[in-house]
């Protein structure tokens, strides 16, 4: 469990409170987002409002604590909204400026409303990482079950192009930057999941067409994780039954990744010390499988 927050850590500076409850660890549900020294992020992203889909838990909770800390105001969605409330709650205890606004990123009216309210109670966009993303248990494709794969597609790639879709006329206007969650299985083909593999190799290849189209005004780049420590990664390691060690084997690393580590990846692609990367995939995945 992580410690609570006392009268005496209160009054310590905004900054040094969101901070310790980083990396202190924070209780999530039933999670625990923690992120280490390494991922304590400067405040970089200082004046930036970022919009984060798919934030109530994972990569997606972790980041949102980490662009807060990076000075950010952030703005996340999810369909859990107790989780959603949770994550919000206890950020901004710890002084971070962020909001929980429910919605569904497979639905158009719900995601633009997102983006209005994002607007509405900040007054700009300038960072977007478009997150969320649903797995499902490993089947051959005659057995997929035809419901399971639409959702996946729904909410892995219509929700990225829909993100972008509303985002975008926003971060022009901002010269903004966009982070897509695409996945080591996007690029390199897996057996048994492949409606996951084909969301997030469109999503590659969706993230490169955009900068084609915008990279003039807004960066746009997508990352490509490996084995990360997340809930997502239990559920792998119960519907494929197999130990950490014999998913790590292939990795050059042979060792699972953080949320913390690619939440500072995103910090990084969100500030300007990566202002001449566009249209790429960038892997954190321990080592190329290739």
């Amino acid at each position: 469990m992580t410690e609570a927050i006392t009268s005496e850590t209160m009054v310590l500076p905004r900054r040094h409170l969101l901070t310790g409850m980083l990396a202190a660890g924070a209780m999530v549900g039933t999670e625990v987002v923690t992120t280490p020294a390494f991922a304590q992020a400067p405040p970089i992203l200082e004046g930036k409002v970022a919009i984060v889909t798919g934030g109530t838990s994972g990569i997606g909770a972790t980041t949102v604590g980490v662009l807060a800390q990076a000075g950010a105001k952030v703005a996340f969605n999810g369909r859990r909204e107790a989780l959603g409330r949770q994550v919000a709650s206890r950020l901004r205890a710890a002084g971070g400026d962020v909001v929980y606004i429910r919605s569904d990123v497979r639905e158009a009216q719900q995601v633009e409303h997102f983006v209005a309210e994002t607007l509405e109670r900040y007054g700009r966009l300038d960072i977007a990482f478009n997150n969320a993303g649903i797995d499902l248990p490993p089947a051959p494709i005659a057995d997929t079950d035809i419901t399971g794969f639409d959702d996946q597609i729904a909410t892995n790639l219509r929700g990225v192009f829909l993100a972008m879709k509303y985002e975008l006329p926003h971060l022009v206007s901002s010269r903004g930057v966009i982070i897509n969650m695409a996945s080591i299985g996007g690029r390199h083909a897996f057996p048994n999941i492949v409606a996951y593999g084909a969301s997030k190799a469109a999503v590659i290849h969706m993230t490169r067409a955009a900068a084609q189209e915008y990279g003039k005004r807004v960066r746009i780049n997508a990352i490509a994780p490996g084995a990360i420590e997340t809930p997502m990664l239990e559920r792998v390691r119960r519907d494929w039954r197999v130990t950490t060690e014999q998913l790590v084997a292939p990795y050059p690393m042979g060792r699972v990744g953080t949320p913390e580590e690619v939440a500072s990846l995103i910090v990084f692609l969100a500030s300007d010390a990566s202002s001449y990367i566009n249209g790429h995939v960038i892997g954190i995945d321990g080592g190329d499988l290739a």
